[in-house]
């Protein structure tokens, strides 16, 4: 990257030159294409939507790259004359935090789970996340690119880590976690100095583990087989009740039970859903049918995938019920309204957020241990994992597949199955083999050259081996 923002263009045109687009959740590309020119035309294009808002929140991950890329997001704010409040390195759900209670709009520098030779963009209105259609007249507005050197960032400002650790502290009982040893696996998470205040505060032990300054690529809805056999040893070795941990940007929680397991996200965020007394759910298509069968909500919502198309179902859901949010398998919880607990209020967050669900869930700990707890809430199990640097191509000729002639690619990936086959294409394709029980889900990721593969069965094991067989099948084929 250069220091110097050097374009006559506009920034419609700087933006599609680029090849960065939206995925499921903000805009994503690679270092390479987040020149400072494009940085800054998606910032002035974000201002544009909003008629220039006089003051604008920004933080940033622990990536490589996003220091610069905030430092030319800054210098297309104050070029109009926006006041930026910089807090520096935390989790997107508490930069959200901090600009809904100052009701200003907010940018975040992140790729979330994506390798580091990527980054991306989230935008956030005063009121929220920006939709799809904010994003379509991100993408679309004309607004001039002039060239301008890169501004250094301001000095780190604490109120949105504060405002975010007093937010659980002041909701959740002091003694939540007293007696329970809980291990939090920081890597490069953006919130894994916020996490370790609000455990002990709650009552904890807390031992602090696998930090790294080198960027890990934390992808709760793939974990690899390395993170899953370290946290058995974690576990195993401090005795530990459960370990927690996110993706890098502190808005998708992963949670481990006393035996070193993880839970699904989508299973996590069910436990915390159920504690929270939630009345309405919505949730993406690719979640455990088990949310349903627990008879726990008087609505569930199927939606596409993606945090945009949650919270749409989520606003919808506020017509008829007082207590609703949303979640996605990838363990991201969205608070749709106020929760009271007595005296105590939890004001709503409809944006992703890994410390909610997992708070929530460790709160049924003084009752049973967490794999009990699991156990005894639901009777369907999922694994899901992907083919990386699968390109786009590929995957769309997998999708016409699976759409098509779904039958031909059962056969063609060696499942042997002539019943009944039930098909649901929300988004990607999902094929339920209604006489085996199973389901396969199979769609591309919103952000990167990925195939991902979803499988549901009534055992683990199965779930597994399923994604398994498709996921090495496809890669054969196509």
């Amino acid at each position: 990257m250069t220091n110097m923002v050097a374009t006559n263009m506009y920034s419609n045109e700087v933006i599609a030159q680029s090849g960065v687009c939206f995925g499921t959740s903000g805009a994503r590309g690679k270092v390479s294409q987040f020149t400072p020119s494009v940085s800054m035309a998606f910032t002035l294009a974000f201002l544009a939507i909003q008629k220039r808002p006089k003051r604008v929140a920004l933080a940033i991950d622990n990536r490589p790259s996003s220091p610069q890329m905030a430092q030319a997001c800054i210098s297309a704010l104050k070029l109009y004359g926006c006041d930026v409040e910089y807090y520096g390195v935390i989790p997107t759900p508490a930069l959200a935090y901090a600009a809904q209670l100052q009701r200003i709009p907010a940018m975040m520098i992140t790729g979330s789970h994506i390798p580091f030779d990527r980054n991306g963009i989230k935008f956030y209105l005063a009121n929220g996340e920006v939709s799809k259609a904010d994003e379509l007249a991100i993408m679309n507005v004309v607004v001039d690119v002039p060239q301008r050197p890169l501004a250094d960032l301001p000095k780190v400002n604490d109120y949105a880590k504060l405002q975010y650790i007093k937010r659980y502290v002041d909701y959740f009982p002091a003694d939540l976690l007293m007696g329970k040893h809980i291990g939090i696996y920081q890597h490069s998470s953006a919130g894994r100095d916020i996490y370790p205040p609000i455990l002990k505060a709650l009552g904890a032990q807390v031992t602090l583990l696998g930090r790294s300054e080198q960027f890990v690529p934390i992808d709760t809805e793939a974990v690899t087989q390395s993170d899953r056999v370290q946290a058995q040893q974690w576990v195993s070795l401090h005795k530990l009740d459960a370990l927690f941990t996110t993706d890098g940007d502190g808005d998708r929680a992963l949670l481990a039970d006393e035996q070193g397991n993880f839970l699904a996200g989508d299973i996590l965020s069910l436990l915390a859903a159920k504690h929270l007394m939630i009345e309405a759910l919505a949730i993406p298509v690719n979640c455990n049918t088990s949310i349903e069968a627990t008879g726990a909500f008087k609505q569930v919502k199927r939606t596409k995938i993606g945090s945009p198309y949650v919270i749409a179902g989520i606003v919808d859901l506020k017509n008829d019920y007082c207590r609703v949010a949303g979640f996605e398998a990838n363990g991201g919880f969205i608070l749709g309204c106020a929760v009271t607990d007595n005296d105590r209020v939890l004001q709503q967050l409809p944006t992703r957020d890994a410390v909610l669900p997992v708070l929530s869930a460790l709160a049924h700990l003084p009752r049973h241990p967490l794999s009990q707890v699991v156990a005894d809430t639901i009777h369907r199990y999922t694994h899901s994992d992907r083919l990386q640097n699968f390109a786009a191509h590929r995957s769309a000729d997998v999708i016409e597949l699976a759409t098509t002639n779904p039958q031909l690619l059962l056969e063609r990936l060696h499942i042997a199955y002539q019943g009944e086959l039930e098909l649901d294409t929300t988004d990607g394709v999902r094929i339920r083999l209604i006489d085996m029980g199973y389901i396969i889900h199979i769609r591309p990721s919103g952000n990167a050259p990925e195939l991902r593969c979803y499988g549901e069965a009534n055992e683990r094991g199965v779930a597994k081996k399923l994604v398994s067989e498709v996921l090495s099948g496809i890669a054969a084929i196509f």
